[in-house]
C-alpha cells in the first residue's frame, strides 16, 4: 500500500474517530435534556406517598391517573389554555406581520434616516424604561386587564428584527430588479418574491415568538386581575405559589398542599401543546431554498 494510502486511512479513521465523539455529545446532551421531562411525566402519573418517599424517577410508580383527572376537569385550567392558544396565535401573527413590515424598509439603502432608526432599534436591546414606567405607560393606556396589554408592549422584538432584515438583505438584489421591471409595486415584491424565499427564518423566529408568549407570566401577573384572562403559565404559577404558601403554614387549619402529582400534570398540561408544535415547523428549518434562484 503507498503512502498516499495510508494516509487516506489514517485521515478516515480520525474523521469516523471525531463523528462518533460527536454522535456521543449530542446522544448525552440529548438525555440530560430529556431525564427531567421523564421525570416530571413520571411524577404525573406516580402516587403522592410514592413521590412523597422520593422513589419516583423517570418511571411512574403506583400508577395513578386522578392528577390528569383533576387537570382536565379543572374547567379554570381550560379556560386558561383555550385563553393562551388566542392570545399565541394574535401575538404571533401581530409580532411577525409588524417585524416584517418594519424590518423590509431597512434593508433599502436609499431610505432616509436609515441608520438613526437602526441605532434607536439597539439602543432597546440594552436600555429600558423600567418595569414601573412600563406599568403607568400601560395603564394610562387604558389596557389594565385586558388581552392587548399582553400582545402590544412585546409586539416587536429588536433582536428578531435585526435577523429578519439580516436575512432579507441577503436575498439577491437581482430578483427585486426582475420584479421591478415587470411593475411590481414594493408590496408585491415583498409578499412575492421576498417572503416566498424567507420561509425558513419566517418559521423560526414565528416559532421564537410563539413559545416566549407561551411561557410568558410576569406581564399577566403585573397587568391582569381577571381571572379569566390569566394565562395557563400564570394559572400554574398560581398553583405552586399557592402550594408553597400552604406547606409554610401546614398545621393551622389552611387549605392542605397541592399533591405533587397534580402540579407535575398541571407541568405537563401546559408543555406538551407547545412542544407538539416543533415537528410541524421542522421542515422548514432547512438552508439552500434559494439555490437556484439566480442564474449566471
Amino acid at each position: 500500500m503507498t503512502s498516499e494510502g495510508n494516509a487516506t486511512k489514517c485521515i478516515d479513521g480520525r474523521t469516523k474517530l471525531l463523528d462518533g465523539i460527536i454522535i456521543a455529545i449530542i446522544t448525552i446532551a440529548g438525555v440530560l435534556c430529556l431525564v427531567p421531562m421523564l421525570h416530571i411525566f413520571a411524577l404525573s402519573l406516580s402516587g403522592n406517598s410514592a413521590i412523597m418517599a422520593g422513589k419516583v424517577t423517570i418511571f411512574p410508580i403506583e400508577l395513578d391517573l386522578r392528577a390528569y383527572k383533576s387537570v382536565f376537569g379543572n374547567a379554570q385550567m381550560i379556560r386558561s389554555l383555550m385563553f393562551t392558544v388566542l392570545l399565541v396565535v394574535l401575538f404571533t401573527v401581530i409580532s411577525m406581520t409588524m417585524t416584517i413590515m418594519a424590518a423590509y424598509p431597512l434593508t433599502k439603502k436609499n431610505l432616509k434616516g436609515r441608520d438613526g432608526f437602526l441605532f434607536l432599534i439597539v439602543v432597546t436591546m440594552f436600555f429600558s424604561g423600567g418595569m414601573i414606567p412600563e406599568y403607568l405607560l400601560i395603564k394610562s393606556l387604558n389596557l389594565l386587564d385586558s388581552i392587548w396589554a399582553l400582545i402590544l408592549p412585546g409586539a416587536i422584538n429588536a433582536f428578531y428584527l435585526l435577523i429578519i432584515k439580516a436575512f432579507f438583505s441577503s436575498i439577491p438584489e437581482e430578483l427585486e430588479e426582475s420584479a421591478r421591471m415587470d411593475g411590481a409595486s414594493q408590496f408585491r415584491i415583498l409578499f412575492s418574491v421576498i417572503l416566498p424565499l424567507s420561509l425558513p427564518v419566517l418559521a423560526t423566529l414565528s416559532l421564537f415568538y410563539a413559545v416566549g408568549r407561551w411561557n410568558g407570566f410576569m406581564d399577566a401577573l403585573l397587568y391582569i386581575t381577571n381571572s379569566n384572562l390569566y394565562p395557563l403559565q400564570l394559572r400554574l404559577y398560581e398553583m405552586v405559589m399557592n402550594s408553597k404558601v400552604n406547606d409554610m403554614t401546614e398545621g393551622l387549619g389552611v387549605t392542605p398542599p397541592v399533591p405533587e402529582s397534580l402540579k407535575a400534570a398541571s407541568i405537563m398540561f401546559a408543555t406538551i401543546p407547545i412542544l407538539l408544535v416543533y415537528p410541524w415547523l421542522q421542515r422548514y428549518f432547512v438552508s439552500g431554498m434559494m439555490v437556484g434562484a439566480v442564474k449566471g
